[in-house]
């Protein structure tokens, strides 16, 4: 089972600016290493989180306007939205706790 949504510059709106519940975007590329090697991370929390949290994975290359229009410069980049907006975010191949502590202000029960 798919645990993430894929982001697009058509779904962007539906998926992440509009969503009910918090929304972490993984702003990544194929070409990526430090991206795959958080890849499984991301999985991670999308499955531990479901239905607390929507986790959407951004393919820069293909979706350059969304890509554009938050200013992504390096990737990885995690964004949190919350209500429609960016409230925090992360650049890098970081830890699994430092995203939790990015979302814990916006998910109850994040461990």
């Amino acid at each position: 089972m798919k645990y993430t949504i894929e982001g697009t510059d058509f779904n962007f709106e539906d998926e992440v600016m509009k969503s009910d519940i918090p929304v972490l975007v993984d702003f990544w590329a194929p070409w990526c290493s430090p991206c795959d090697t958080v890849a499984p991370i991301v999985d991670e929390i999308a499955q531990e989180y479901m239905g607390k949290l929507k986790v959407v994975k951004l393919n820069t290359d293909e979706n350059q306007e969304i890509a554009y229009r938050f200013g992504i410069k390096s990737i990885p980049t995690f964004g949190v939205f919350n209500n429609g907006l960016v409230v925090d975010g992360v650049i890098g191949a970081v830890p699994k706790k430092v995203i939790l502590n990015k979302l814990r202000p916006y998910i109850r029960a994040v461990n």
